[in-house]
């Protein structure tokens, strides 16, 4: 009973058991015990049509085999449910935004236990998929009758700069169903409120959805509470140190040649995975690991490998927070203050763009600016006082990846838990038997 998680089954354990000094043996009864006990055990106890049996006088009945095989499976569903809500949860890679260190097909172990899991916000569910129907593209897979809050139990260790984390995706409170792969902001930005909304041949119903059933991400945490981030031409900054990158780290470079393009061996050769590219000048345009960058200059075709940077002051309108007067890039962004619980800020028409989502999204609150001045649930603000951590993500594959920089901070009650362990990688590409199982890269830790 005092170990978390296990006392979950003992109770279960206690309470049908307590159904059956009562007599109860239809699967009915016992599931009344089980959802409902503070209702059914003191009826059991005050009514004068039940009896207690001790338990040298019960009588054991004997179960059909369709009951025997119906309690083996509510058994068996009860079981992994517990363990994959909060315990480790299997994961597969789908884009190749942590390319290389993480790739498209792989399979992976995610510990809850790390961080400490936490209570599903939605926990009618049906089990073992995560928002969508099986067998169904747009049919929710959960019904928010019971809706908790977010808690978060007492984990092994905290995040750290460079775990690699699985969270859920900070825009995906709102989704259109024909465009899930796209975030419904950037269809608003570009499209047009209108248009998405009422154009349903193209982007379908818009739904909401709570933290536990919004897509899961797997990024590189760079930033934590408390932290100032700032990339200054592809380099990260924390605090004002410079980050190493991560080993397979992976960015754009523009390759010329002597007329003579690189070969489909040297690209196998290279790993090189990602789609190549030619620009205007007829260069190709390669995304590659340091260690492949050295390997290309070798080559005698090769004259110049050179890597690509948005400059500084090069504005991309779909950079967080999203406005002009922040002209950011993925390659030079920030300064910018990464929030932690407690600490407050001053606000300012300035800065507001960058802390708007977290006051009216994350923390609920309503924010509204009128005649210049800010106002927070009704009353002007000139501060605000942060209740939840907030961390930065970022792929490994930096010119490939959608992640903090295009969507900003990520909550913590968004955080799932820890990537641990691959223990299968397929290459999609390639048939069974011709190399679709990476042997090398199986049975690996994350790290």
């Amino acid at each position: 009973m005092l170990i978390p998680f296990i006392n979950f089954f003992i109770i279960m354990l206690m309470l049908v058991q307590t159904a059956l000094s009562y007599g109860k043996h239809k699967l009915g009864e016992q599931a009344l015990a089980v959802l409902i006990p503070y209702a059914y055990l003191p009826y059991l106890g005050i009514s004068d049509k039940e009896h207690y049996i001790k338990p040298e006088n019960r009588i054991r009945a004997k179960k059909s085999q369709v009951r025997e095989w119906t309690d083996a499976i509510i058994f068996a569903v009860v079981a992994a449910s517990i363990i994959r809500i909060f315990m480790i949860e299997a994961y597969t890679i789908p884009t190749s935004s942590m390319e290389k260190s993480l790739l498209v097909g792989d399979f992976l172990f995610v510990s809850k236990l790390s961080y400490g899991p936490k209570l599903p916000n939605t926990p009618l569910a049906f089990p073992f998929v995560h928002h969508t129907m099986p067998l169904s593209q747009y049919a929710k897979s959960y019904v928010e009758w019971i809706k908790w809050s977010y808690y978060r139990f007492p984990g092994t260790t905290t995040i750290k700069h460079g775990d690699v984390v699985v969270f859920n995706y900070p825009d995906g409170d709102t989704v259109s169903l024909k465009q899930q792969n796209s975030s419904y902001y950037y269809l608003v930005r570009h499209m047009g409120r209108e248009r998405v909304w009422n154009d349903k041949f193209n982007f379908g119903d818009i739904v909401a959805r709570p933290v536990d059933k919004r897509e899961n991400y797997i990024k590189r945490c760079i930033g934590l509470p408390g932290d100032t981030i700032q990339i200054i031409d592809e380099v990260v900054h924390i605090n004002g140190k410079a980050l190493d990158f991560p080993e397979l780290s992976q960015f754009t470079y523009e390759v010329k040649t002597d007329g003579n393009p690189i070969n489909r061996r040297t690209i196998n050769k290279l790993d090189i995975t990602e789609e190549i590219s030619m620009n205007e000048a007829g260069n190709q345009q390669i995304t590659l690991t340091q260690e492949s960058v050295a390997k290309l200059k070798e080559l005698p075709n090769v004259l110049a490998v050179t890597k690509i940077i948005q400059p500084k002051g090069y504005w991309l309108p779909d950079i967080f927070p999203y406005d002009s007067a922040y002209t950011w890039n993925v390659d030079n962004f920030g300064p910018l203050y990464i929030p932690k619980a407690g600490t407050t800020v001053k606000l300012t028409l300035a800065n507001i763009p960058l802390y708007t989502r977290i006051i009216n999204a994350y923390e609920l609150n309503s924010l509204s600016v009128n005649d210049g001045k800010i106002f927070i649930n009704g009353k002007e603000s000139t501060s605000y006082t942060f209740k939840m951590d907030y961390y930065w993500m970022m792929g490994d594959n930096r010119h490939n990846s959608a992640d903090s920089r295009f969507w900003g901070f990520v909550p913590v009650d968004h955080i799932v838990g820890k990537a641990v362990f691959v223990w299968l990688s397929l290459d999609n590409n390639k048939s069974l038997f011709g190399g679709k199982i990476r042997w090398n890269k199986l049975m690996r830790s994350v790290h």
